[in-house]
């Protein structure tokens, strides 16, 4: 019986494997990059999307399996793997869904989203939530090609959409590493004041931008100063960086944290359980990461939606 079942992302199917079996939960069987087991859900960090209510279901025709699906709920996200023309043929029978690129700053998705796919023929899987509310974990944009010196910051808009909160006008927020600027470019975008901290230059369309400061300083020596946001992208060894937010953090200086757990070579669990053990911290792998977290924090009594703190 499956209980629950982790969705990897595409060549990060072994920190999943790692971290779940850190976790005590077991793998009965891969379907693709989608782990199943027997073992109740559990908030996994390197899965992109979490299947928290797995049902198996006999299916005798096309018809059955969309009259199964359609008596639970309406909206639903299929994962194919395998049995591509009897997939599709269920999914005519289902409403449409389709992963639209979100225009940012644009807030996450909170349209109530399912998953399913078929093991065999004649055995659908399905799970009426999911983590993520994005198709298969998927979170897309309306990319821009011209202005950021870098693609890095399609993950900085990943995170902040799925926090449902983002810079605003007038606020201040630092970026530490922030050469050649792609998050400054994001964030000053945003009509937000950013001080770009790095030992190397920024890109000159970004340092040029009217809500931008550059500071040619080392990120780790900088002392804690009062600020709305604290961004970093530095690259890092994940004890190191550690040390660094927790500093901030215990400052009280700083309200919100948003960083990248960089790993070199294998994936270091245990740093990335302390980072998720801050109080008010989550730590997740986007769709726009490489072998790295995401970490964010809020300050207490902060919320994830901009006008709940006015």
């Amino acid at each position: 019986m499956i209980r629950s079942a982790y969705l990897a992302a595409e060549g990060f199917e072994t920190p999943l494997t790692e971290e779940l079996a850190r976790r005590h939960v077991t793998i009965a069987a891969w379907h693709g990059r989608l782990a199943l087991s027997p073992d109740p859900p559990v908030a996994a960090a390197w899965a992109l999307d979490v299947w928290t209510d797995v049902r198996e279901v006999e299916i005798a025709s096309v018809k059955s399996a969309a009259d199964v699906l359609r008596a639970v709920q309406r909206n639903w996200a299929v994962w194919a793997v395998a049995h591509h023309r009897r997939i599709a043929l269920i999914q005519d029978r289902l409403p449409p869904v389709k992963a639209r690129a979100l225009i940012f700053p644009e807030a996450a998705p909170l349209a109530h989203l399912g998953a399913w796919t078929l093991l065999a023929p004649d055995r659908l899987l399905f799970s009426p939530t999911k983590t993520s509310p994005f198709v298969n974990g998927v979170c897309l944009f309306e990319e821009d090609r011209i202005g950021p010196p870098s693609r890095a910051y399609l993950k900085l808009w990943e995170v902040l959409c799925r926090l449902r909160r983002w810079p605003q006008p007038g606020e201040t927020c630092l970026d530490l590493g922030a050469s050649p600027g792609g998050w400054t470019w994001a964030i000053a975008q945003l009509g937000a004041h950013v001080t770009a901290i790095d030992k190397a230059p920024l890109d000159p369309r970004v340092s040029a931008l009217p809500t931008v400061t550059e500071r040619r300083e080392s990120a780790f020596a900088l002392s804690p100063e009062p600020v709305d946001w604290l961004f970093s992208d530095v690259i890092a060894y994940p004890d190191r960086l550690l040390v660094l937010v927790r500093r901030w953090i215990e400052s009280g200086l700083v309200r919100r944290v948003v960083c990248t757990i960089k790993f070199q070579g294998e994936t270091d669990h245990a740093a990335a359980e302390a980072f998720a053990a801050i109080p008010g911290a989550t730590v997740a792998h986007m769709s726009h990461n490489k072998h790295e977290l995401m970490f964010a924090w809020f300050a207490a009594g902060l919320t994830g939606a901009p006008d709940a703190e006015r």
